[in-house]
């Protein structure tokens, strides 16, 4: 028959606090990271949507020319560049 060791008791209260004090410092930390996304400043969604619009009708946009018109080719940055740069890489 195999032979059993008695336990001291004292062993499961440890483990039980620190199981105690990790529990806490995760809550601590989580209300940590909760009060940081709280005092994150925020923008009204109404606000928001009147910087876009705005943006949108001030920006001029090359990819849709039947909005802001065609462009010259030397403004418009989606054309294809020129090649025959001033120097050669060997």
């Amino acid at each position: 028959m195999p032979s059993y060791e008695l336990r001291s008791g004292g062993d499961v209260k440890n483990k039980k606090q620190s199981v105690a004090d990790l529990k806490y410092r995760r809550l601590t930390e989580l209300n940590a990271r909760l009060k940081e996304d709280l005092d994150r400043p925020r923008v009204k969604v109404s606000e928001a949507a009147l910087s876009l619009i705005n943006y949108c009708n001030n920006t001029r946009d090359f990819m849709v020319p039947s909005v802001w018109g065609q462009v010259d080719k030397r403004e418009d940055p989606y054309a294809p560049q020129q090649q025959g740069g001033c120097c050669a890489v060997m």
